[in-house]
């Protein structure tokens, strides 16, 4: 029988524990739990339960990546109030940082850590706001500049200073699209599909908008080029309301959401079509906010049927992984 030093020219080395950085296709054999391991990769994405948020609360936008995430405003169940609660993300646990000027859920998010955009959401009892405010990594100051349509389970992609916010909810739904070049917002082309309660992720120029509620659950997908939305060919195999979603136009991730009861369903975009992804959210949920992309995403907050401070971290295809190695 051949040994594996005389098939890959290495003995396979007894530690105590993992090595801290293992390369791909390394074997060891761990002396302390007796298990052979190896460094593969991922076949399938998947999410592992990270440390809680310090507020829970639903309807909370994310910005940010996994490592250096920001999560700001919502609604807390307990007690039952909007909140201005604004955390920061270390890729391990969260710390409070400066609230929000405005107290508000259902409103807009991008940006990342040290430059984020808040805009839109719902005041108390049920009024609108166009509010905008802008994070520098310690505070929020609030923008000269408002949205042209108030509104709130709005969606937002981009960045502080070429931010997109689009569809929502006033007396009904929208279709609306604004842009903000960092002082003012400037109506563009609306949506083909009017809708609330939507996600969506990208650039100013690259946009991408899926999910939502018409009169039912949507899982409706369109592509922002800079001027205009296009339809996509995919729709979410998945139609749901209020899900979380990270990444980019041509690669994204959305999970969680309605269907209408809270669902941990996790599905990819490649700009063209929706696969759903075998992981699901540990913790399924609606009004969740999401951060980072679709190799390393973040979950955050989000109702199951009270508000929850959960935290998941999403590991995409194709990720280094140690296994452990049986006999087949």
């Amino acid at each position: 029988m051949a040994e594996y030093i005389n098939i890959k020219g290495q003995n396979i080395e007894v530690v105590a524990s993992d090595p801290a950085n293992p390369t791909q296709g390394q074997i060891w054999y761990n002396s302390t739990s007796n298990t052979l391991k190896g460094l593969g990769v991922t076949t399938a994405g998947s999410w592992v339960t990270g440390n809680n948020m310090n507020t829970a609360r639903h309807y909370i936008p994310g910005a940010g990546t996994q490592t250096a995430a920001l999560g700001f405003g919502g609604y807390s169940s307990v007690p039952a109030a909007n909140t201005g609660a604004t955390e920061e993300y270390d890729g391990n646990s969260w710390t409070n940082s400066n609230p929000l000027n405005t107290a508000r859920r259902a409103l807009a998010g991008c940006g990342t850590q040290t430059a984020a955009l808040a805009s839109g959401g719902a005041l108390p009892p049920n009024a609108l706001t166009t509010a905008t405010e802008e994070y520098d990594g310690n505070s929020w100051a609030t923008s000269p500049g408002s949205l042209n349509t108030a509104r709130y389970v709005l969606a937002g992609c981009g960045t502080q200073t070429a931010g997109l916010a689009f569809g929502g909810l006033t007396t009904v739904v929208t279709g609306a699209t604004e842009e903000y070049n960092g002082s003012t917002w400037t109506s563009s082309n609306s949506l083909n599909t009017a809708r609330s309660n939507l996600s969506g992720c990208g650039t100013q120029t690259a946009g991408l908008a899926f999910g939502g509620y018409i009169t039912d659950n949507s899982g409706a997908t369109e592509e922002y080029d800079g001027t205009s939305w296009v339809t996509s060919p995919g729709s979410m195999n998945t139609a749901r309301y209020n899900p979380g979603g990270c990444g980019i136009q041509t690669d994204a991730l959305a999970f969680g959401g309605a269907t209408p009861s809270a669902t941990g369903a996790t599905e990819l975009y490649d700009g063209t079509s929706w696969s759903t992804n075998p992981g699901s959210l540990n913790t399924a949920r609606q009004g969740l906010g999401g951060a980072g992309n679709t190799s390393a995403g973040l979950a955050l907050g989000g109702e199951t049927t009270v508000s929850t401070a959960a935290t998941e971290e999403w590991t995409g295809a194709g990720a280094p992984t140690t296994v452990t190695i049986t006999a087949s």
